[in-house]
């Protein structure tokens, strides 16, 4: 069993990320030390409440075969706190729901390779510095994923297609490119979010 102090995701690194090229789910699991330190195993711990979390990259998925004009859409999921987050920083529900689909597929336990966490895919860093301390509770994930995305929709001046492209790839590299970076994974990103964006606005 790995006790990581401080929290750390190299672990992750060391498991069987792909086999015959296609990625395959990973489970890990989240508990409290006696120390009361969050840590993390490959390893179902005894004795003691976990969360099993599930490490994937749904978003950077270049090969899914998923059709996005014609996929499931999660019309009641997290509803009351995506519009309250929609409401305190004055953003599109249907934007958030097309983020959180595009990111996680509105699992809350989603957890990225990189260390992404939960439904918005917050880095530990940046749920650090949005003030919440735990990214896989839902409600907490989504006012801060909320409040990071309406930060960089006024940086881009409601440019939801920059916008987008920051929150996959980070500001710096749109800064570079002077626009959506080159990179497949962030290209696929930020059309999947635009093509859900549609969607949800057509439905809610």
């Amino acid at each position: 069993m790995l006790n990581l102090k401080p929290i750390s995701f190299i672990v992750f690194l060391t498991l069987p990320w792909c086999l015959n090229g296609q990625e395959q789910a990973v489970q890990v699991y989240k508990y409290k030390s006696a120390q009361g330190v969050t840590s993390f195993s490959d390893v179902a711990p005894i004795d003691v409440d976990y969360q099993q979390v599930r490490i994937g990259c749904y978003a950077c998925q270049l090969d899914s075969l998923v059709d996005w004009q014609k996929t499931k859409l999660y019309l009641s999921h997290f509803n009351d706190t995506i519009k309250m987050a929609a409401q305190k920083h004055q953003l599109d529900p249907a934007l958030i729901k097309a983020v959180i689909h595009a990111e996680s597929h509105f699992d809350h336990l989603a957890l990225s390779k990189q260390g992404a966490q939960g439904l918005m895919q917050l880095m530990p860093a940046t749920a650090k510095s949005l003030g919440i301390n735990d990214a896989f509770n839902a409600q907490q994930n989504i006012q801060a994923g909320s409040k990071h995305l309406a930060r960089l929709l006024k940086k881009y001046r409601g440019n939801i297609t920059l916008a987008s492209a920051a929150y996959n790839a980070g500001e710096g590299a749109v800064k570079k490119y002077l626009g959506v970076p080159p990179y497949p994974e962030t290209q696929a990103y930020v059309k999947r979010v635009s093509i859900l964006h549609s969607r949800y606005r057509q439905k809610i």
